[in-house]
């Protein structure tokens, strides 16, 4: 029998900036008025009017009249502030929170989406920083890196190479783009780690299904410019078939992960008790819940509040859901990633007594609770 394996602690962490769609209000007015023209809107517009409409569409058409697409405010960057600051600060939250030292960690695996950096990833840098003793490496699958971090170091603890295994995930979008630029209005920066170790019987990972994504492939890109100062830097794009691509895998990737995942795991979605989806739409949560046919409050979608962060989203959404009292010790959770061309992945667990970082600062969950801005619904 496999040995109990999961999450033992999880912390999440935001940048000191919050921007809201005011910003761009006042300071781009003229961009704002001509939304419809730009990258935001051919990215995420209405189908072919003579085409059968599809489920991705009947979810996004009630976004189509705010320019902002359902975003509301986002996490960005101040200028201290960097990817690694935001690991290294998240990544001793979740030490700490899992009751450990530094020296208590045997492995670290960290995915940097992206290091200020052209190449390499933060790995030996954050170790560095930090004065941890042991390895790390860096692992990418673009927004599935969390999970596919998650299913790496399970096996590594499961043959007993490592013991406790510290996974770091940050996203920096905000660098990626110009603020000019509408795709800026759906990102936002943060970063989430969580501590891999033996738990209880019966607790921890149960099952993870994993497919590529090669039908993505093209929806992003990436290329290489300078900046003002003559430094190197990446910028993000979309591709001409992005809207295309988009709207024909949600559905098919949410139900083919999901499905090999329960199934793997020998339990049914009705004994699920919390769905963590990646949410990089405000409508990317409602999607997934009637592609699978279960009730929403089984879920939550913080969007509105941090936009598109990537990789983060998943750990983002499994803190908050522990937060709200929505899982707690012993529930099945599901937790679904969708990343454009890598992977996309499912995992089921039985959550454990998982331990929780700080409440950042800035709480995306107190926002919820007092309705200080609440969600966009249908």
């Amino acid at each position: 029998m496999n040995q109990a394996v999961g999450i033992r602690s999880i912390a999440v962490t935001f940048p000191k900036i919050v921007r809201t769609n005011e910003y761009w209000r006042q300071k781009y007015p003229q961009l704002v008025t001509q939304a419809e023209q730009k990258a935001l809107a051919k990215l995420f517009s209405a189908n072919d009017p003579n085409a059968k409409t599809s489920e991705f569409d009947e979810e996004m058409i009630p976004y189509l009249s705010d320019p902002f697409r359902g975003a509301v405010e986002r996490r960005i960057l101040a200028p201290d502030e960097s990817s690694m600051t935001l690991e290294k600060r998240v990544a001793f939250d979740a030490i700490a929170a899992a009751e450990m030292s530094t020296e208590d960690v045997d492995l670290m695996i960290v995915t940097s989406l992206f290091p200020e950096r052209i190449a390499p990833g933060n790995a030996s840098f954050l170790v560095g920083e930090m004065g941890l003793r042991c390895p790390a490496w860096n692992l990418e699958s673009t927004c599935s890196s969390a999970l596919v971090a998650l299913q790496t170091a399970n096996a590594l603890v499961q043959t007993g190479a490592y013991r406790n295994v510290l996974i770091v995930i940050s996203c920096t979008y905000s660098r990626l783009v110009d603020e000019d630029d509408t795709l800026s209005w759906f990102m936002g920066d943060g970063a989430g780690a969580f501590v891999v170790s033996a738990l209880k019987p019966n607790q921890g990972v149960l099952a993870t299904k994993i497919i590529h994504t090669a039908a993505t492939c093209g929806a992003f890109f990436n290329e290489l410019i300078t900046d003002a100062q003559g430094n190197p830097r990446m910028r993000i794009q979309n591709g001409k078939n992005a809207s295309q691509q988009i709207r024909g895998t949600g559905v098919e990737f949410v139900r083919a992960c999901t499905q090999g995942a329960i199934e793997a795991a020998g339990v049914t979605l009705d004994d699920i008790k919390f769905f963590a989806f990646n949410t990089p739409t405000a409508w990317y949560a409602n999607l997934c819940v009637r592609a699978l046919g279960i009730d929403p409050e089984r879920t939550i979608n913080l969007y509105p509040q941090i936009a598109n962060i990537g990789p983060v989203l998943p750990i983002v959404n499994m803190y908050y859901g522990a937060q709200m009292g929505k899982v707690q010790e012993n529930d099945l959770v599901l937790a679904y990633t969708i990343g454009s061309a890598s992977t996309a992945a499912a995992t089921v667990m039985r959550w454990g007594d998982v331990k929780l970082g700080p409440l950042p600062a800035d709480a995306v969950y107190r926002n919820q609770q007092e309705d200080k801005i609440p969600l966009l619904t249908r």
